[in-house]
Order: structure tokens, then C-alpha cells, then sequence
């Protein structure tokens, strides 16, 4: 049997498991798994500037492409505590990584010594395992069950941890005897799956809810077919935007206090019947539970047995993989629709496409300092279906999803449940990474922008290009609209009068001479129709440098954006809405009056 040290053997595996990027940063308790990368080479390392920053380049690369695990290494201590966010954010929204962290040598382990940390119980509840392997003849198995239960089930992160000892530790190990673990996903049995039928049949206005387990399973195609053999309208969740077309005519918008459209919102709320599959009916997305469930009956569909029943009872509940369930609803709607059997839902589809065009927000402003509106507005004419946006958090995120557009699975990225300002760069990164040729836009406010920003040296560094729409109002956005709440306007403001900058006014932070000082490109924007022309020249930079390129628009100070805070059928709209076509140019569907 070939011997090899432990470390080495963990990269074998690596390698075995289909791990092709990694992100990180060395350290002393971590440098021999460093060697054996080296060594072993045939995973190519991304050197991050911060160890957090490492954890959200491995998300965005798992986010990115089905079967990708992005995998971040750090040394002992700190590195550990750094990636915590990241397994966080990783396993809030179902997203398997893998973190590898260096460790003080077992025999002074619990002894203080110099970036000893019980990182595995620091883990532990923000991750599906995490273990400190204590024996160098268990680090192959340890690995072999990491990435099964990244697979099986619920999808989520893994931290392993490894005394600098066990990593230097020589064992027997065949690198080519490996074979990964069989992974398992419940699957609904044609029973569920019929009676699920059934009830939606029953009903007059049903809705499909598309959540982000449809992405991970990589079912977007199965749901579109089975919506268009039902016909059916769709709301995808935010985590789930992009399973059905924007464009495509079943598409009714998503629903929510937040990211949502007001016909989404409409349409929900018209209708009796609702198929959630792959959701986990997040608190933004239903608000208050008597509104939301109110005279509809519901069947939930999740991979998780503890996922139903969490926020509300649904009348059936069926655990299942949503690629398996939705062959089998796929494969029963057919039977189902050649016999007759299926009810004709076009005057439904028909209403809620009839909610679209009338139902829409205004976007097209010509203030200046700008309007967020006209950003996005020129965001749309600017970036087609194939562009991939990354976001995380803030009034950005928010307006962006109600205004944006997208037509492809993983083609928005973001950060749902945990929400981590400074998420955005260090994601699209690793969006990047996965994808070099494809074109990659994020998107941040400038407190986002500002958390993390020295990880767009690793794009400088790495030669790896992406667009970044900064939008910069100087302030909390966000914070500042919830604090109305109390009457306060109080520690949201960041402006300052930049005596390096003076031009800048009391915008602050002169964001152009940050990002070319780490190396990339940036330009800034003050009039509307300087935005198209600016998003253009971006892709050609980005392109021809292979950097990140930043667009930074400079905003009015305050915007309220439209959203609940109780309720889907209450959103404050804040914003004069779009009353002629012109007010809203690049919407999917045509403004037509009410």
C-alpha cells in the first residue's frame, strides 16, 4: 500500500471528489496541507486577502455551476473564526462548501496555546459536520463522509480541522482505490405526487412557488415543463429568481415584504392553490402568516423532512429531492393531460399576465444626483440574459430585484438568508472563477462595497474580470428606511467631506482611487445618460484588462424603495409608480393602463 502523509492524502481526495479551485489563505498550523497541493498539484488556489473573503469566493464558485463544491483552507485560530460567516450564509441557503483549517498540535490541544481554538464546536452549529480529526489514519474517511453529507440530503458546508501534526502524519493510503460515497435524496413516491395533483386540480387559481432547491437540484427544466403541461403561473422565490424565465408567459412574479413585483404580490394573493417546491417560505417572502395562507390551500414539497411544517402546516407535505419529485409530476401531468384529466388555466395565466402590464413601478427618472431606478432601468439595456448577477444585502439588493431581469438558473446569485455586507465581492470572485468567460456583474451599495473591498486585489492578482455596479448614496440605505420606524436617522450617515477629494463633495470615500490603488478599473457616473455608455466601456475594460471594473453611480442621498414591513398585501410604495409606457421602458411586458 503506497504511504503518503495525511495531508497529501486529503488532497488526493480532493482531487477524486472533483475539487478543481480552491481559495484561501496559508498559514503556519496549515502550510503542510499547502505542501501537498503543491506537490500533488491539479487544484488550482486562489489566494484570498481575507479568510472570510476565501468562504464567500468558495460560494460563489458553488453557486455557480451545478456540482461544484467550492472548497476554503486557513490556518489555525482567527482563519477559523474568519469563516464562520461564510458557513453560515453556506448553510442558511443550502450551499455545500468545504473549509479546511490548520490546528495546534494534539498534544496542546486545550492547553491556550498560540491559535488554539476549538474551532469544531465554534462550527458546529452553523454547519452539518465539523470535526478536529485527532488520528492521521482517520483523515481519508474523515474527508469520504465530508463530501457525502455536502451531497446528501439538504445540501450544506463542512468544516474539517487538522493539527499540524496530523497533517505531517504518514499513513497508508491508494489514492487510486478512492471511490466517493453514494449519495442519498429522498425521492416522493407517485402516490404523493398524484394526490399533490389532485388538490392542485381541484383548485381555480393555483400558483407554483419555485424555490432555490430547484436550482440545486439542477430541475429548472422540469419545472418549466410541468408549468407549461399545467399551465400553471409561477413565483419564483428570490432564491429560486431565474428556474422560469422572466420573459416566459407563466412567469407571475416573485411575491414578498421586499424583492418582489406588485403584480407578484397581486397575483398572489388572487389566488386558492399554491405548490411550493424546493422553498422554505422565508419570513420576506410570506410576511405575516394569516395574509399569506388565508383561503389557499397549500402542498410543500422539500428535501428536508424538518423544513415541513417549520414556518406553517401545509394540507400536504411530501419530502423529496425537487429533481425527483418533479420527474414525477412531470411524467403524471402528461398521462394526465393526454386523457383529458387536467383543467384550462389560460384565463388564469392570462389575468396575471394582465397584472404585469398594468401593475408596474416607475423607473425612468432624469434627476440628478441620480435616481437608484434609472440604474437598473440601464442596468437591463446594458446586461442580457446570459449575465449572471451577484448581490447579497441592502436597499441594492432590493431594488435591484424588483427592477432586474433574469432568464437562466444561477444567474442571480445571492446571499438569502444570512445577508453578510461585504458578501458581493469576494462571491463574485468565485462566480468568476467558475465561469471566466461568462459575463458576471455585481452588484453593492457602497457599505457592502466597503466591508471587503480589498478582496478586488485577488481580481487584480488573478487576472479574474467582472463588472461592479457600485451604487453610492453615502449612506445606510437600508437601515436608515427602517429606522423611519422610530423617529430616528441615527448613525446611518457616512458622509464626510474627503479633503483628498474635495470634488467628491460630502460623498466620502473617493471609491475610484481605492479600486485603481488595488489594481483595478473604475468609473464614475453622475448623469442618467452617462450610465448605458459607462456600463458599456465597463464590459470593454473588463475584457481587455481581465480585472474587476467598477461603475460607480453616484445617488441621490435618500430613496425609499418600496416594501412591508407586515404584510404582502400592504407594500409602501413610496415611489411615484409608472402611469405611461415611458415611465417604465425596459419592463418585460408593455405598461398598459389600468
Amino acid at each position: 500500500m503506497p504511504r503518503m502523509t495525511a495531508a497529501r492524502a486529503a488532497v488526493e481526495i480532493l482531487k477524486r471528489e472533483g475539487v478543481s479551485n480552491a481559495f484561501g489563505v496559508p498559514g503556519a498550523a496549515i502550510n503542510p496541507f499547502y505542501a501537498a497541493l503543491k506537490a500533488a498539484g491539479g487544484v488550482h488556489h486562489t489566494l484570498a486577502r481575507h479568510v472570510e473573503g476565501a468562504s464567500h469566493m468558495a460560494e460563489g464558485y458553488t453557486r455557480a455551476r451545478p456540482g461544484n463544491i467550492g472548497v476554503c483552507i486557513g490556518t489555525s485560530g482567527p482563519a477559523g473564526t474568519d469563516m464562520i460567516t461564510g458557513l453560515y450564509s453556506a448553510i442558511a441557503d443550502s450551499i455545500p462548501i468545504l473549509c479546511v483549517t490548520g490546528q495546534a498540535p494534539t498534544a496542546v490541544l486545550h492547553k491556550e496555546d498560540f491559535q488554539a481554538v476549538d474551532i469544531a464546536s465554534i462550527a458546529a452549529p452553523v454547519t452539518k459536520a465539523a470535526t478536529t480529526v485527532l488520528e492521521a489514519a482517520q483523515v481519508p474517511g474523515v474527508f469520504q463522509q465530508a463530501f457525502h453529507l455536502m451531497r446528501t440530503g439538504r445540501p450544506g458546508p463542512v468544516l474539517i480541522d487538522l493539527p499540524i501534526d496530523v497533517q505531517l502524519t504518514e499513513i497508508e493510503f491508494d489514492p487510486d482505490l478512492y471511490e466517493p460515497l453514494p449519495v442519498h435524496k429522498p425521492a416522493a413516491s407517485r402516490k404523493q405526487i398524484e394526490r399533490a395533483l389532485d388538490l392542485l386540480n381541484a383548485s381555480e387559481r393555483p400558483l407554483l412557488v419555485a424555490g432555490g432547491g430547484i436550482i440545486n437540484a439542477d430541475a429548472s427544466d422540469l419545472l418549466v415543463e410541468f408549468a407549461e403541461l399545467t399551465g400553471v403561473p409561477v413565483v419564483p422565490t428570490l432564491m429560486g429568481w431565474g428556474t422560469l424565465p422572466d420573459d416566459h408567459a407563466l412567469n407571475a412574479g416573485m411575491v414578498g415584504l421586499q424583492t418582489s413585483h406588485r403584480y407578484g404580490n397581486a397575483n398572489f394573493l388572487e389566488s386558492d392553490f399554491v405548490l411550493g417546491i424546493g422553498n422554505r417560505w422565508a419570513n420576506r417572502h410570506t410576511g405575516k402568516l394569516d395574509v399569506y395562507t388565508q383561503g389557499r390551500t397549500f402542498v410543500h414539497v422539500d428535501i428536508a423532512p424538518t423544513q415541513i411544517g417549520k414556518i406553517f402546516a401545509p394540507d400536504l407535505g411530501i419530502v423529496s429531492d425537487a429533481k425527483a419529485a418533479l420527474e414525477l409530476f412531470v411524467e403524471v401531468a402528461r398521462e394526465r393531460k393526454a386523457a383529458g384529466r387536467l383543467k384550462d388555466r389560460a384565463t388564469w395565466a392570462a389575468a396575471a399576465q394582465e397584472r404585469r402590464a398594468t401593475l408596474q413601478r416607475r423607473t425612468h427618472f432624469d434627476d440628478v444626483p441620480l435616481k437608484p431606478q434609472r440604474v437598473y432601468e440601464e442596468m437591463n439595456r446594458a446586461f442580457g440574459p446570459e449575465t449572471r448577477y451577484v448581490t447579497t444585502i441592502g436597499l441594492s439588493q432590493i431594488a435591484g430585484a424588483q427592477m432586474l431581469h433574469v432568464h437562466r438558473p444561477r444567474h442571480w446569485i445571492n446571499c438569502g438568508q444570512a445577508g453578510p455586507l461585504g458578501w458581493t465581492i469576494p462571491a463574485a470572485l468565485g462566480v468568476a472563477t467558475a465561469d471566466p468567460d461568462g459575463s458576471v456583474v455585481a452588484l453593492s451599495g457602497d457599505y457592502d462595497f466597503q466591508f471587503m473591498l480589498e478582496e478586488l486585489a485577488v481580481g487584480a492578482q488573478h487576472r479574474i474580470p467582472y463588472v461592479h455596479v457600485l451604487v453610492n448614496n453615502s449612506y445606510l440605505g437600508l437601515i436608515r428606511q427602517a429606522q423611519r420606524n422610530f423617529d430616528i436617522d441615527f448613525q446611518v450617515n457616512l458622509e464626510f467631506e474627503n479633503l483628498n477629494s474635495p470634488e467628491l463633495g460630502v460623498y466620502g470615500v473617493d471609491h475610484v482611487k481605492v479600486v485603481e490603488g488595488l489594481g483595478c478599473k473604475a468609473i464614475r457616473v453622475t448623469e442618467p445618460d452617462a450610465l448605458l455608455p459607462a456600463f458599456e466601456e465597463a464590459k470593454k475594460l473588463a475584457a481587455e484588462f481581465r480585472v474587476p471594473v467598477v461603475v460607480e453611480a453616484i445617488l441621490e442621498r435618500v430613496t425609499n424603495i418600496a416594501m412591508s414591513g407586515t404584510d404582502i398585501a400592504s407594500v409602501n410604495e413610496f415611489e411615484d409608480l409608472a402611469t405611461e409606457p415611458g415611465h417604465a421602458p425596459t419592463a418585460i411586458r408593455p405598461f398598459v393602463g389600468a
